[in-house]
């Protein structure tokens, strides 16, 4: 890929990649059984540290992609439009990620469930565009190097204090604010580290922007990003606890006994290289279609296996009890069947919204036409229902 292409292909299939990732890792942590999880076997542990690696590079490149829309744009501070559509597509991940949560049984009784208030994914990247956002608007009009820095900043700082924040139950919030800074309620994701993941992503996506047009972009890009990652994973935690023998402060102990964000920012920058080294074989249309249809995909899997809306996913049938083949195929199965969903809503989306319109406005137009013709009927009904009701207390009076 020329180095003066506008789209990074390797993005999108860094994108597809955690996506599907995520859609087995959701069906198989959900259905397999207990008794299978054997931390002894050595394909249940592969598993299980690609199944960890997913949600960061998810966060990354969520937050590499829109930051490095935003900066392409010439026009700086609010003059900027993609100021005003990152604000938008923030604020309806945020809406669609408590919609998905949203249980109608319980709207009908008049009733939201507690579920409802639990913070995950969408929350936190819509959260993050949002932050993206006030960050740069902070930074716009200031010295170049003022935004990158501070995102790296809140990167560190998120990750070096997480041992100390993580303990903070923030009861003096409302359960539904909360939700956002602890998993104390059942809150899968937190703005809080997850937030770093995005901040990082954006700053790697300033750095690709600057240096767009540098003929070694890509090797030296694979180099850095493969030192940095390898270091981080095999060496931070050895870094951490020689920084507490040398100076005492316990932070750094307490970072190294459970370095997870370190050592996962390590596999994202691994995971960079490796899609970069690649990059010329990530041009297929279906792989770019899957990573621009991330959305769908999620929302999609969110309804079949958890059951938004109704409750009735298979996470509720089959909970926990599916043995390592039963529930190898069925992730196969399960990831096909969502990607393809989402990729003919993504080709058919306008005729779709189209008709979603016309279904609105016929029941709009339906509900006025009863309401005209039984209001009548209702008023008459009122009318017996009073007389009778007089006759009855005339009589129990008696």
């Amino acid at each position: 890929m020329s180095s003066k292409t506008t789209r990074l292909f390797f993005i999108d299939a860094m994108r597809a990649w955690a996506i599907l990732m995520m859609l087995q890792g959701h069906f198989i942590d959900g259905l397999l059984d207990p008794v299978f999880r054997d931390t002894d076997n050595l394909m249940f542990n592969i598993w299980l540290y690609f199944r960890g690696i997913t949600a960061p590079v998810f966060f990354t490149v969520s937050g590499f992609i829109f930051t490095y829309l935003l900066i392409r744009v010439p026009k700086k501070g609010l003059e900027n439009p993609r100021v005003k559509k990152g604000i938008r597509r923030g604020l309806q991940l945020l809406l669609i990620g408590y919609l998905l949560r949203m249980n109608i049984f319980g709207l009908f009784s008049g009733e939201l469930y507690d579920s409802f208030y639990l913070v995950d994914v969408l929350h936190c990247i819509g959260l993050s565009i949002l932050v993206l956002i006030g960050v740069y608007l902070f930074a716009a009009e200031k010295k170049k190097y003022l935004f990158p820095s501070l995102l790296v900043g809140i990167t560190i700082l998120l990750f070096l204090f997480e041992p100390i924040y993580k303990q903070w139950s923030f009861s003096f919030l409302p359960n539904a604010l909360a939700n956002y800074f602890t998993k104390a309620n059942g809150s899968v994701f937190t703005i809080i580290p997850w937030l770093g993941y995005a901040t990082i992503g954006g700053f790697i996506s300033i750095m690709f922007t600057r240096f767009k047009d540098f003929k070694y972009l890509y090797p030296v890009a694979i180099s850095i990003a493969t030192v940095v990652g390898f270091t981080l994973v095999y060496f931070s935690s050895l870094g951490f606890i020689s920084l507490y023998d040398f100076s005492g402060i316990e932070l750094f102990r307490l970072i190294e006994s459970n370095n997870y964000l370190f050592i996962r920012l390590g596999d994202v920058f691994v995971a960079f290289a490796i899609f970069m080294l690649f990059r010329k074989l990530m041009t297929n249309k279906t792989v770019l279609n899957i990573g621009a249809s991330t959305l769908s995909i999620y929302i999609i899997h969110f309804i079949i296996l958890y059951g938004s809306f109704t409750g009735l996913g298979l996470y509720r049938f089959l909970h926990h009890s599916l043995n390592p083949s039963t529930v190898i195929l069925g992730a196969l199965m399960f990831m096909t069947a969502c990607t393809f969903l989402a990729l003919r809503y993504n080709k058919h989306e306008t005729e779709i919204k189209a008709q979603g319109t016309q279904a609105v406005g016929f029941v709009k137009n339906l509900t006025t036409e009863l309401k005209k013709v039984s209001s009548p009927i209702l008023r008459e009904v009122s009318v017996r229902a009073k007389v009778l009701l007089r006759k009855f207390l005339r009589t129990v009076r008696s």
